[in-house]
Parts: structure tokens; sequence; C-alpha cells
């Protein structure tokens, strides 16, 4: 296990941000269901043993979820993503199925969860960056959906707030597969590190 990962992601100042590990964007009943296939080969086992292996090492859990509200009232309307939550099946909406995390991940007491109702990210629409910061974290360990909008616009977001980031490349997923694998290759590496859930479990280990 290389030093400089043990050494980025020491537990007191780590938190793991799983993004939208939701029933309605990755569950069986998902409003994004070719995302929801591509994110139960590997992501949801994957982010659950992350999960594990973060609260048995003290790491916080945070969980960051979108939920919306049901007359759609001062939500996002500028982007086609947001026209076909609206009227997507599957709703978003507050106390229903669609906004609870996935089996196998859970939720723990120790976790935290943080839901937003507008725009990628949540470091626009929640209080993630204000928690971070008063636990002080400084590095975030990102895994979730998806690899074509929101884990960019987390993970850019979190280098321009100064966090460090490490992506577990077998815990996140986008659409196509090969699309999603070139967004890491060629975009993602250059603001975070790359590693593996068992790397980064391995490390937590120690």
């Amino acid at each position: 296990m290389p030093v400089e990962l043990r050494s980025l992601i020491e537990p007191s100042q780590t938190a793991l941000v799983l993004q939208e590990c939701q029933e309605g964007v990755i569950g069986k009943h998902s409003a994004l269901p070719e995302l929801a296939l591509a994110a139960q080969q590997e992501l949801i086992p994957n982010a659950a043993r992350l999960a594990r292996a973060a609260r048995a090492a003290g790491v916080r859990v945070i969980h960051c979820t979108a939920v919306l509200r049901e007359d759609f009232f001062g939500l996002n309307r500028n982007a086609r993503l947001f026209q076909h939550m609206r009227k997507a099946p599957v709703k978003l909406w507050p106390g229903t199925e669609a906004v609870q995390i996935v089996p196998g991940i859970d939720v723990q007491d120790s976790d935290v969860v943080l839901s937003r109702s507008q725009g990628l990210s949540p470091f626009t629409g929640s209080e993630l960056d204000l928690v971070l910061r008063n636990a002080g974290i400084t590095t975030l360990v990102v895994a979730g959906v998806s690899l074509n909008v929101a884990i960019q616009n987390l993970c850019f977001d979190a280098v321009n707030h100064a966090y460090q980031v490490v992506i577990p490349r077998d815990a996140v997923a986008g659409t196509p597969r090969e699309y999603a694998e070139q967004v890491l290759r060629h975009t993602l590496s250059a603001i975070a590190t790359l590693a593996t859930t068992g790397e980064i479990a391995a490390a937590w280990s120690r």
C-alpha cells in the first residue's frame, strides 16, 4: 500500500462521501434505469464495503441525496436532466422509498445524511462544505453516481474548495461504461487520486 494514500486518507481528516446512492437513482425502481444497472455491477457492493471500512476506522460516512419538492417550486429548470427528473415516473419526494439509501449500503447512527433540492452538486445544494470544515475534514473519498454529471461536479467543487479528493474507481459509475472509464482516465485523474476499494479499505485497516 503506497504510503502516500495512507497519509492522504488518514481517518481523522477524511470523510467518505456517497453521492446519490439512493433507491430512486441506483435502486430497483430507479428513474435512471441504465445508470442503476451500471451501479449494481460494482458500485453498490464496493460502496457498502467502503462504508463498513470507514466506520470501523472512525471515518465519517456522509450520504448526499437528492430530494425534490413535490410541487417543484423553485427547482432548477435550466438543463435537460432537470426536465427528465420532473417527468420521470419515479419521484424523488420527501419520505418516499426513492430517497432512501439502497440496501447493502444502509445508514448507521454515526452517518450523516445531507439532502439537496437544487443544482448538480451537494457543495452548492446542501450544507456539505460547512459540515466538513467544522469537522476539520481535508480529504474526501468520493463514491456514487454519476461520472456523467454529479461526480464530476462534486469533485471539481471539492477541489475548488481546497479539499483533497480520492476516487475509488470501482465504486463510481456512469453510462456508457466506456465513457465513464474515459472520464476517470482523462478528466478526474488530473484533479483526484484514483485508487480501488481494496486499496482504500486496506489503508483504513492499518
